[in-house]
């Protein structure tokens, strides 16, 4: 394929039309942001593929976010590096770290005896961790835990043939 035919597979033509005419250039001096931003919508709607098209808009992205970001116990803050998932969670006082009970499963970080002794928090986690090498550091009112992601994922193949 040319780079003529490649050219010509896109709409360029019809969408940026705009030639030195009278009437087009007293529509694009008169038209206000609203206007604007309703002749993009448009436009995009015409190029780019419905399933795209969420993407652009900025309301349903912002939206999309808000809805995955999750509130963790105790104002946690949870991420993961390439080797790594981190758990910071705000100390108020210090004396919480002689009380507190600092437990992990391959996927939860749990956090007993704080702020009162019979609390007991869950955080899910956004990867698999190893059982071993954990570790936790207190440093500016604030507890980081550090725990090893774990790589092995060991599946198994259900027969459905008999069913």
């Amino acid at each position: 394929m040319s780079r003529r035919e490649e050219f010509d597979m896109f709409p360029w033509n019809s969408l940026f039309s705009f030639k030195n005419s009278p009437n087009q250039k007293d529509f694009m001096k008169n038209m206000q942001q609203s206007d604007v931003q309703s002749f993009m919508e448009k436009m995009f709607s015409q190029v780019i593929p419905d399933n795209m098209q969420g993407m652009m808009n900025n309301n349903d992205f912002g939206s999309k976010k808000e809805a995955a970001r999750t509130e963790h116990p105790m104002h946690a803050d949870v991420f993961e590096t390439h080797l790594y998932v981190f758990v910071r969670i705000p100390i108020v006082d210090e004396s919480w770290l002689k009380k507190m009970k600092l437990y992990h499963t391959s996927n939860q970080s749990i956090i007993e005896g704080i702020p009162e002794a019979s609390d007991r928090h869950v955080i899910t986690l956004p990867a698999l961790v190893k059982k071993k090498g954990a570790s936790a550091q207190f440093k500016e009112s604030t507890l980081e835990i550090r725990l090893q992601k774990s790589f092995n994922t060991q599946y198994s193949e259900i027969d459905v043939s008999d069913i």
